[in-house]
C-alpha cells in the first residue's frame, strides 16, 4: 500500500485512483445492483399482477387471506432478508476494506 498526500485534496484523489479503492467499488456494486434489480423486479411483478391480474391477486389462499396480501406482505420480509443479507456482507466483505481505506486516508500506518 502506497502512502496518501497529506493534503486532503491530494489525498482523496490519491485514494479514488487506487486498486483499492476500485475494488471496493467493484465489491460494492457487484453485490448492491443485481440486489436492487432484483427487488425492483419483484416489486413491479406484485405492481403489475395488482393491476393486469386482479382475480389472481383477489384468489383466496386461505380464509379471507388472499394471493394479494401474501404477496403485498412478502414485500417487507423481502426488504428485511435484503437488509440482513446486505449487513452480514458488508460486515464480511465491504467494510474491512473500507476501513483501511480510511485509515490510509487517515494516515495511520498498517502493519
Amino acid at each position: 500500500m502506497s502512502s496518501i498526500p497529506t493534503t486532503t485534496d491530494e489525498g482523496y484523489r490519491a485514494v479514488q485512483a487506487s486498486e483499492d479503492f476500485q475494488t471496493l467499488r467493484k465489491k460494492f456494486r457487484g453485490f448492491v445492483f443485481p440486489t436492487t434489480a432484483f427487488f425492483l423486479a419483484w416489486y413491479f411483478v406484485y405492481v403489475f399482477l395488482s393491476i393486469f391480474a386482479p382475480g389472481f391477486m383477489g384468489t383466496k389462499a386461505f380464509g379471507n387471506i388472499t394471493i394479494g396480501l401474501i404477496f403485498g406482505l412478502l414485500q417487507f420480509v423481502t426488504t428485511f432478508v435484503i437488509t440482513f443479507v446486505y449487513a452480514r456482507w458488508a460486515n464480511r466483505e465491504f467494510d474491512p476494506l473500507a476501513d483501511a481505506i480510511g485509515r490510509r486516508l487517515d494516515g495511520v500506518q498498517e502493519h
